[in-house]
């Protein structure tokens, strides 16, 4: 079958030399980082500190999130960039308070653990997390993480694709019940920004955080944190800082002014190398499609799902292609093992426990190389 997209293929150099089916950890560099770092090292070696004002860098944090806002469905104005999700997560937690009755974080158990460790701090606070179970390691049920919201129910962070197994959750439904008690979502799109479309506006999102890191093929160090318009200016993040003022240049000690928009989730100094190093991967992400590369990522993950399945392996991934992000998770025998066979064979996949090898293609790969790995899967484990 043909694709289209492997046109960009040539946009990024390990592919030359590597399977590269990690891009749900680290997307594969666009040869433009190269350029843009070499651009971030000319302005401060030429202009120095004028490279804030002549060279753009003051402004660079939101004009990156105008970026990456069309990619989530957002208006521009609406996205603000940090160092990675955690912080941008502890920014709209540090909004709330938690001292009163509408004091409950609900959230997944099969959130990524680095959002849970930040939430569960939060009790110092007087929050009480609850966590909803998942009965299979793949999914939480719909119906109890809709029954755990209630009006004492402040912020409701969930995944739009689980890490661990892709499945796509209900966001629309996690919303509704979540707006009719009075409580807010906080929308984890770091697996699924880049592979498959958002709409945070159309959902009627309150927060979400994301990363270039991996399908957005950005690198680390860069961040976002899309912040609903009618609600960005009622709120008051504790966790604020001197680019989030109104005149940070007037270096003024007294109460801060707060400035508006995105601007106003901003903190301390920004990452201008890794802002610069995002910036040719979103270019051509947007310019390849995310309905596009979200087309063919689910036929390239159901081409995996069948392989697998011709070979007896068990899948910890949805077979339904609606809820199936672009991930697929395969456990064999021996899988840690065999994980390490394929990264010594320049087969680049991860492996995590409770769901075995996760094989991520992006729009850049060939159904050869998933072959190639199912292939290679096979013989180590001997059929």
């Amino acid at each position: 079958m043909s694709n289209d997209l492997l046109a960009w293929r040539e946009q990024f150099p390990i592919l030359s030399r590597t399977t590269y089916l990690i891009s749900n950890s680290l997307g594969a560099m666009p040869g433009g980082v190269r350029e843009a770092l070499g651009t971030y090292a000319d302005d401060w070696g030429t202009e120095g500190v004028r490279s804030w004002e002549t060279r753009g860098w003051f402004t660079l944090p939101v004009e990156v999130g105008d970026r990456i806002a069309p990619l989530l469905g957002a208006p521009p104005g609406s996205v603000s960039t940090h160092v990675n999700v955690t912080l941008a997560s502890a920014v709209v937690a540090s909004c709330f308070d938690f001292s009163g009755e509408r004091n409950r974080i609900v959230c997944s158990a099969l959130n990524f653990p680095s959002i849970i460790y930040l939430y569960r701090q939060q009790e110092r606070r007087g929050a009480k997390l609850h966590l909803v179970d998942s009965p299979d390691g793949v999914h939480v049920p719909l119906e109890d993480l809709l029954d755990a919201i209630d009006e004492r129910t402040a912020l409701v962070p969930i995944s739009h694709v689980i890490f661990k197994s892709a499945f796509i959750q209900d966001v629309e439904a996690v919303v509704r019940r979540a707006h009719e008690v009075g409580a807010k979502v906080v929308l984890d799109v770091y697996q699924s920004a880049g592979a498959v479309p958002l709409d945070v506006t159309g959902w009627d999102v309150d927060f979400a955080v994301g990363g270039t890191l991996k399908w957005l093929c950005g690198g680390p160090g860069v961040a976002y944190l899309y912040v609903k318009p009618e609600l960005a200016d009622t709120l008051e993040p504790a966790l604020t800082g001197w680019m989030s003022h109104t005149n940070p240049f007037a270096f003024d000690p007294s109460p801060i002014d707060r400035n508006s928009g995105a601007w106003r989730f901003m903190n301390g100094t920004p990452a201008i190398p890794a802002l610069r190093a995002c910036c040719p991967g979103l270019e051509i992400i947007n310019e390849a499609g995310v309905e596009a590369i979200r087309a063919n990522s689910i036929r390239q993950t159901r081409r995996l799902i069948d392989a697998a399945d011709a070979h007896g392996w068990t899948v910890n991934t949805p077979r339904d292609d609606a809820l199936r992000g672009g991930t697929v998770s395969i456990m064999v025998l021996d899988c840690e093992k065999v994980s390490s066979e394929l990264l010594g064979r320049d087969i680049l996949i991860d492996f995590r426990p409770g769901a075995g090898i996760r094989l991520s293609p992006h729009f850049y790969n060939s159904d050869e190389e998933i072959d190639h790995a199912v292939a290679t899967i096979a013989e180590l484990v001997g059929g």
